[in-house]
């Protein structure tokens, strides 16, 4: 795992997968407050 081109693409894959999972919970928190402000499901 010395070579550089192995890092720089598990790097990218790394943030990658942590951009996802931020997208996901932050699609959920939004989704929770919005059924406790409005009392329903969020718009699609």
């Amino acid at each position: 795992m010395e070579s550089p081109l192995v890092k720089r693409l598990l790097w990218s894959g790394l943030v990658a997968g942590v951009g996802a999972l931020a997208t996901m919970a932050s699609q959920r928190v939004a989704g929770v407050i919005w059924t406790r402000m409005f009392g329903e499901e969020p718009p699609e």
